[in-house]
């Protein structure tokens, strides 16, 4: 038998290189090379060679080749997982021959979210669900217990990839879940279930056999203990949508946030409550979000962010306290760490507040996490109240992004934002000039400013 072929793949962007080294020179990562063996014999050739020709109107064919003029949408509709939440951030359903994956920590909720998905869908259509790390039994033991219909839900507890493709094609089914795939694997693969060759060959089978016989495909992925999806970088290249469930263990809310989606917009967010009966759904999540208390605290202070496609209101909280270090502490959750420093250095240089003997702690409620520019005035605002012991206006909502030079510029979508505090009861905005509406919102005064020192007169006025 011929000497298997080594190379050394990097986990983080997918590179392959034919000896070991320190750091990938594509992407810089140290150590994040693995071993892969690529098998010399054609047991591999053959496995490829055998699902190209298995199925049908595979793109790479000379039968598949159309003018994109002529390629007809009709044929590949979207149809509903049956949550809106989750809809929403698919960019309104799942799509035939489309890949999600979904990642997420242990215990967040990812299969519950997916059995209930399944046993909905399949009321109306065929539907496979593939377990690799449970047994039918204990898939069973939990539908019951949230009381799902099960009558026409095909299981299957399979791990090798092949035996599923053939149930599959047998079956044709509409959608199919792998649960999940660090625990598949290819007989042509020599290596371990999980390793990066297994995952990244795994996912590139089922991937291809979505594409040819138009079956959304949902893989379940781990993630690492710094939140990031476990496996080859590669792996959320192949497939057309990924998505992260989120959760903290002391709280009953989940979040769903589209990281990449090739049919809908990205970082859209959908929000779950964790219920005795499963996953529900959380129409309105800016209510949540707004639980404060009856009497306003300095340092808190509600912003408006934009998630994919609609604003979400947001509480964001600042502690502002003497240091007892000489190097002061700068802590953030939710919000990005250089950015509040950069943001203290503004707020020193144009707003004449010095914070380098203060520890500063920054905390948006919820487990939202800010992703944009928006809530830059409302952190300055918060620091502020908290280092004055000023309380501020709980019908007072603040947006905007701060520059360098202390100038505060537009954020995108500013109507719909501003809109979305009215809806809520709040009364007065503080929001650059160039979001001021042209038309007026009933019951809401809204302030435009251009400069930091504009905004914090009108945020701190009696």
């Amino acid at each position: 038998m011929a000497k298997a072929k080594i190379a050394f793949v990097c986990n983080e962007c997918g590179s392959d290189y034919s000896k070991w080294q320190g750091q990938c020179n594509a992407c810089g990562a140290w150590n994040s090379l693995s071993e892969f063996k690529v098998s010399s014999n054609k047991t591999s050739a053959r496995v490829a060679v055998s699902q190209d020709t298995k199925y049908a109107g595979y793109a790479g064919t000379k039968t598949g080749l159309q003018n994109l003029s002529d390629i007809d949408l009709t044929d590949v509709p979207r149809f509903s997982s049956g949550a809106g939440e989750f809809d929403r951030v698919l960019g309104g359903g799942l799509v035939p021959g489309g890949v999600v994956l979904i990642g997420g920590s242990p215990g967040a909720g990812k299969s519950t979210l997916l059995l209930q998905t399944m046993c909905l869908l399949a009321q109306q259509q065929n539907a496979l669900y593939v377990t690799g790390e449970e047994s039918l039994q204990q898939v069973a033991m939990r539908a019951q217990r949230l009381g799902l219909p099960t009558q026409n839900l095909k299981m299957l507890s399979e791990t090798n990839v092949e035996r599923i493709l053939d149930v599959a094609q047998e079956l044709k089914p509409k959608i199919i879940v792998i649960d999940s795939i660090q625990v598949m694997h290819l007989d042509g693969v020599e290596s371990a279930p999980g390793s990066v060759s297994q995952v990244r060959e795994s996912a590139a089978v089922l991937t291809r056999f979505a594409k040819q016989t138009q079956t959304a495909v949902l893989l379940v992925g781990h993630v690492t203990k710094d939140g990031t999806l476990a496996g080859p970088k590669v792996l959320e290249h192949m497939v057309d949508c990924s998505v992260l469930l989120e959760g903290s263990e002391d709280s009953r809310f989940r979040t769903l946030r589209g990281m990449k989606n090739r049919f809908g917009a990205v970082n859209e967010l959908g929000v779950f409550a964790m219920l005795e009966t499963g996953l529900k759904e959380v129409k309105n999540p800016s209510s949540i979000f707004l639980n404060r208390s009856k009497h306003p605290a300095a340092g808190s202070l509600v912003m408006v962010v934009w998630e994919g496609t609609r604003p979400l209101l947001v509480e964001l909280q600042a502690l502002v306290d003497d240091s007892a270090f000489s190097n002061p502490k700068r802590v953030t959750v939710g919000f990005d760490h250089n950015r509040l420093a950069m943001l203290l250095a503004v707020l020193h240089k144009h707003g004449g507040l010095l914070t380098s003997d203060q520890d500063v702690y920054l905390n948006v409620v919820g487990g939202v996490r800010v992703l944009e520019t928006s809530g830059d005035l409302a952190a300055i605002a918060a620091v502020v109240s908290s280092f004055r012991e000023r309380a501020l206006s709980d019908e007072l909502v603040v947006l905007g992004e701060v520059g360098l030079s202390g100038e505060i510029r537009p954020v995108p979508s500013g109507q719909e934002r501003i809109s979305e505090a009215a809806k809520h009861g709040f009364t007065k905005a503080v929001v650059p000039k160039g979001n001021v509406p042209k038309k007026a919102i009933p019951g809401m005064t809204v302030i435009g400013v251009e400069r930091l020192s504009q905004a914090l007169d009108a945020i701190f006025e009696n």
